[in-house]
């Protein structure tokens, strides 16, 4: 029986994004052993009750507090010692006493280079740090590559992940098919960027047409501490039969309760977040906005019975790191009259521009999104990407690429030529 670790020490959404990956290495007995932040290990072994989760302090140690006067990153192990080993010394401790088989290590991060030089380097896939290096399987180098251009992005990060495991699970063991469950419309008001996330006047008008096309039914509004303030000017905007039918749960649910609301709603309402992929998982439809650097092609929600309005506009995807120069502009789409109509279900012979009507599928890769309104431009050099990945791990036979110039794109000739792990 194999015995495995993750080291997934990102966010709420991203240990959600990890369950291919875990229910994988699940599969056929095997001990499967989840490393997260501590805030996130409650949830964590919700989500994963087969899995043994460890609990550490990951948030607020970033990588740049791993770095020496010149900027070079200290050396991995001496640097995690002086500053959070004696925080974590007991989950370093339990980790260094388990034997394992394999250990997939998820994050390109200062973290968690440290955490996999506590292991024998053959045994970590992913990041790792060896003869003092900080080295990348091809599969990660690979992923680097094809992001460089993220409009023909050919995987999800569920995906991306999944296809670690010497065995991935198929795409359609991974979340339940979405179904209404009869208590109503959930909102989550924003996203941890405020760039990728609907003004609150924008969001009223999206969610009062949303309210309409599912007959309105009750309304509750999801979100931390910190939308308090959203929820009181959301609730400014509302009247009426909306006003009467909405309850604002904002700030008043632990991940417990989060789980048990989100379980029963008729769909939720929201941009690219933790809880969008908790639904998912929980198999409860989806509606979710994606603008600015947010990109469904990559982190949308999986599974199917899932929408995703997604803005395109020439530099669609963006950085989120870097300022916006024209002010947002993908956001006007989402206040297109034509657009509200679409959502409260009275469809018209033509779509509001700058924006893409997807609903998830699946295929042999994993999830992927077919353009129901409005044309994805990208879609035949995504789908040759897609089948150059399929090719690589045997998922279908004879796979045709239309463009072989798409090969470049994930592919060197190093990566032939060296082994996997090179």
């Amino acid at each position: 029986m194999a015995k495995s670790l993750i080291i997934q020490l990102a966010r709420f959404g991203d240990v959600l994004q990890t369950k291919r990956l875990v229910c994988s290495l699940l599969q056929d007995g095997g001990e499967v052993h989840l490393c997260v932040d501590a805030s996130l290990a409650e949830l964590a072994r919700r989500i994963f009750p087969d899995a043994m989760v460890h609990g550490m302090r990951a948030h607020g140690t970033v990588a740049g507090d791993m770095t020496d006067a010149a900027g070079n990153m200290a050396h991995p192990v001496h640097s995690a010692e002086a500053m959070i080993l004696a925080e974590n010394r007991a989950v370093f401790d339990r980790l260094r006493a388990e034997r394992f088989d394999a250990v997939f290590n998820l994050n390109f991060s200062g973290l968690n280079f440290a955490l996999s030089a506590m292991f024998d380097p053959e045994t970590v896939h992913g990041y790792r740090y060896a003869a003092g290096q900080h080295l990348k399987d091809r599969w990660m180098r690979m992923a680097f590559r094809w992001t460089r251009n993220r409009r023909t992005s050919p995987l999800n990060l569920m995906d991306f992940w999944g296809l670690l495991a010497p065995n991935p699970i198929r795409p359609e063991s991974v979340n339940p098919i979405a179904m209404r469950k009869g208590g109503g419309l959930g909102v989550v008001l924003a996203g941890r960027n405020s760039r990728r996330s609907l003004p609150v006047d924008m969001l009223a008008r999206c969610v009062q047409a949303v309210f309409e096309a599912h007959g309105g039914p009750r309304v509750t509004l999801l979100g931390t501490r910190a939308e308090l303030p959203l929820a009181r000017q959301l609730m400014r905007h509302f009247s009426g039969a909306l006003l009467n039918r909405t309850e604002d749960r904002v700030g008043r649910t632990d991940y417990g309760g989060l789980v048990d609301m989100v379980s029963g709603l008729d769909v939720l309402l929201t941009p690219d977040t933790g809880t969008m992929h908790l639904a998912a998982h929980l198999g409860t439809p989806v509606q979710a906005f994606f603008l600015s650097s947010a990109w469904a092609h990559e982190t949308g929600p999986y599974g199917l019975g899932h929408r995703v309005w997604q803005a395109v506009l020439q530099c669609s995807p963006c950085l989120e790191s870097r300022p916006c120069p024209i002010g947002v502009e993908c956001l006007k789409s989402f206040d297109d009259p034509l657009f509200h109509r679409i959502l409260a279900g009275k469809i018209d012979a033509s779509y509001p521009p700058g924006v893409l009507g997807l609903v998830s599928m699946l295929d042999a890769v994993g999830v992927t999104y077919l353009p129901v309104f409005g044309e994805d431009a990208a879609a035949a050099a995504r789908l040759d990407q897609r089948m150059l990945v399929a090719e690589m791990f045997g998922l279908v036979e004879d796979p045709v690429v239309e463009d072989n110039e798409a090969a470049t794109a994930l592919l060197t000739e190093a990566d032939w030529m060296l082994p996997a792990r090179g």
